[in-house]
């Protein structure tokens, strides 16, 4: 079972000619109103290659919070520990989708800037159970050391929004999955990104490279993983299904390297399709897609 501590909000997204700069108005097209929020993207997207998920958060006593948990239910999602504020609307993320696919978001995070420590210890006893734990940072850092200390099974952590975090937070992870902005700032310098991920605590570290793929660093082992030939449409939620796909490849017993090849054409997949968790694939899409990488993809 994998149990995600996380976020939930409603994406209002706009597709745009390009992104405003500052102290400009840009006409947009329609916008649509979906699911989203990293946690819950991540979720879903373990949900859908076949994984049992439980989902850990808030959302706010407000018609998004119950569509957020109808679609979170309708997919599979257990939502017992997802728990209402009644002084805090749900989050909500805005996002303008520019004509290359590459997206621009604010996040309002509501409810989720509401989940507590005693929050997470109410469900204590899932997240003991869980063979993964999957946690981003959206959601009030306490909250994750929290989940860190209680898991049992792997930790894996996606460190976005980028931050920088305390040692010994990450000394309790098993598995950092940073993109290479997040994997900077965490290392403290650019350059070579096996070396980057090298510096940090984690003995593994899954770094995300958007169309170039992926690398995989376990100890003094390095493994690059290349990126998919597809025509990208809107990258928003790629990163989030590569780590939910990742996380359910763990929990089926695959190694690392292998998780990370599943997840990375997971991810490349999801970006043919507009939207968050309804661009995130099935396990029946995704087996019949073309696992071979070519030049350009994203993830």
């Amino acid at each position: 079972m994998i149990v995600v501590v996380g976020s939930l909000n409603v994406d209002i997204v706009v597709p745009v000619p390009h992104h405003p700069r500052p102290g400009e108005t840009v006409l947009g097209g329609d916008h649509a109103r979906h699911p989203g929020g990293k946690g819950a993207n991540q979720a879903v997207a373990a949900v859908l290659m076949g994984a049992l998920v439980a989902m850990v958060g808030r959302v706010g006593d407000d018609d998004e919070g119950e569509f957020l948990l109808g679609a979170l239910e309708g997919t599979g999602v257990a939502i017992d520990d997802v728990l209402v504020s009644r002084d805090a609307p749900s989050g909500i993320a805005l996002i303008t989708v520019d004509a290359e696919g590459e997206n621009a978001i604010v996040v309002s995070p509501g409810a989720n800037a509401r989940l507590t420590v005693s929050d997470v210890e109410g469900a204590a006893g899932l997240i003991e159970r869980a063979e993964v734990v999957l946690l981003q940072l959206e959601v009030p850092l306490a909250a994750v050391e929290r989940a860190v200390q209680l898991a049992r099974g792997t930790v894996i952590l996606n460190p976005a929004p980028a931050a920088q975090l305390p040692g010994a937070l990450l000394d309790e992870v098993d598995v950092l999955v940073p993109n290479r902005g997040e994997l900077e700032l965490l290392s403290g310098g650019g350059g070579d990104v096996v070396a980057s991920a090298r510096r940090l605590r984690p003995g593994q570290v899954v770094v995300t490279l958007g169309a170039r793929g992926a690398v995989v660093v376990s100890g003094d082992a390095a493994e690059e993983v290349p990126g998919h030939a597809v025509e990208a449409v809107d990258t928003t939620a790629a990163g989030d299904c590569f780590c939910g796909a990742l996380a359910a490849g763990l929990d089926e017993g695959l190694g690392l390297a292998a998780a990370a090849r599943r997840a990375n054409a997971a991810a490349a997949l999801s970006t043919t399709r507009r939207g968050a968790q309804p661009s995130l694939p099935t396990r029946v899409e995704l087996d019949s897609f073309n696992m071979s990488p070519g030049e350009r993809g994203s993830c």
